[in-house]
């Protein structure tokens, strides 16, 4: 009897104490959800169901076969460009380096150190979209900084336009990508928010911001035209062949837009495609006439989309944001690199996978050179390369 009253007793102890502790944690808790303010106003967004993973987009491992290039010589080279056989790529520490003879080169930077972490990027600089002009130079968008023109082989830097100039009223927070004319006369390019950084990015996804703009700029007269407006996180642009529209990546909105520069719907927009399997990030022409598109992170997970379900739930992401760190939240989004081909119709052509995300870490761009596929990425520590005839 005596062995009972103290096995009950000891039960009646752990059971207290578990209450206390579940109090204990639970009344901060409920505290921090309804004292603290959300860094995010998300309004609910409507998705239709994402498209099955079969076909065309049956899952493969043909990223998983990528080459990586000056490994743990670089960290995020986002975009690629070349100038003949001479590859260049703008990378997370602020600089636009020169891959040539094995080797990388600093050929240029915006800003200034130190450039180690997440909150030195308004200071340093951040490379994003870098596209190669008619004249042997560079155009390079950076997300802080503005528009340049870089000559790479002396080394010279022109400001074409300051994120600080206002355009109609608002100032650009985040330059991200941008595609010329074969001329080199006009930029098309976006500013993703005018609210939210790229160091932000994710919140910025999140809110389900709709300032962003798709913007021209002039290189002889100098003036800056707002083309399309209200997107929701603009992203990688490209000049068709025949260059009379835009193709635009909506990121937040799983979709392309299309806008016309010229022709009879000159002025007009309309969408190349919907309802992606992923989240878009840059645009890129392939040799088959078609377009190489980077998901940021996929949509179609067995069963259950996280950030579909999300986006229709704005209460429970002002939640997540109040007791995470973007960092945080990161984690719990799917590791999985996925690139698609789409053809000059925005059908759905092949896809590349790497299901764990391993292999091909944040793949933001496909460039294709020479036979083959050249993979940006906005984190990785390496440059990717993948030979054509091998996927």
């Amino acid at each position: 009897m005596a062995l009972i009253a103290t096995g009950s007793f000891s039960g009646r102890v752990f059971r207290v104490t578990f209450l206390m502790l579940a109090v204990s944690l639970t009344i901060p808790l409920l505290g921090a959800m309804v004292l603290l303010d959300s860094p995010i106003d998300p309004q609910p967004l409507s998705f239709k169901e994402p498209p099955r993973l079969l076909g065309v987009l049956q899952p493969n491992t043909k990223l998983r076969q990528v080459e990586r290039l000056f490994e743990n010589q670089l960290i995020g080279p986002e975009s690629i460009a070349n100038i003949g056989d001479v590859m260049f790529s703008g990378t997370a520490d602020g600089r636009v380096i020169k891959f040539e003879n094995g080797e990388v080169d600093t050929i240029a930077q915006f800003g200034s150190g130190p450039c180690k972490t997440r909150d030195d990027e308004p200071t340093c600089g951040r490379p994003l979209g870098i596209r190669a002009g008619p004249n042997g130079t560079l155009f390079v968008a950076d997300a802080y900084k503005g528009l340049f023109e870089v000559n790479p082989w002396k080394r010279e830097v022109t400001l074409l336009l300051s994120s600080d100039t206002p355009i109609e009223g608002r100032k650009m927070s985040f330059v991200n990508d941008l595609t010329i004319t074969r001329d080199g006369r006009k930029i098309y390019f976006t500013d993703s928010s005018s609210k939210w950084q790229r160091r932000d990015y994710l919140l910025l996804v999140m809110e389900g911001t709709d300032d962003g703009r798709l913007l021209e700029y002039d290189t002889e007269t100098k003036e800056v035209k707002v083309l399309l407006d209200q997107l929701r996180f603009p992203n990688g642009v490209q000049l068709s062949p025949a260059e009379d529209f835009i193709l635009v990546a909506e990121t937040t909105m799983a979709r392309i837009r299309r806008f016309y520069v010229s022709g009879l719907m000159k002025g007009g927009a309309d969408l190349f495609v919907e309802n992606l399997p992923g989240f878009p990030d840059n645009i890129r022409p392939s040799s088959s006439g078609g377009y190489w598109v980077c998901m940021a992170t996929i949509r179609s997970t067995p069963g259950f989309s996280v950030l579909d379900f999300l986006s229709e739930r704005p209460s429970i992401k002002r939640m997540i944001f109040k007791l995470f760190s973007q960092e945080m939240v990161m984690k719990f989004l799917p590791w999985y690199s996925l690139v698609l081909e789409l053809s000059d119709s925005g059908a759905f052509w092949r896809s590349l996978h790497d299901p764990d995300g391993q292999a091909a870490i944040y793949v933001s761009e496909v460039h294709e050179h020479d036979r083959h596929l050249y993979l940006g990425s906005f984190k990785a520590p390496f440059l990717g390369r993948l030979s054509l005839q091998s996927v």
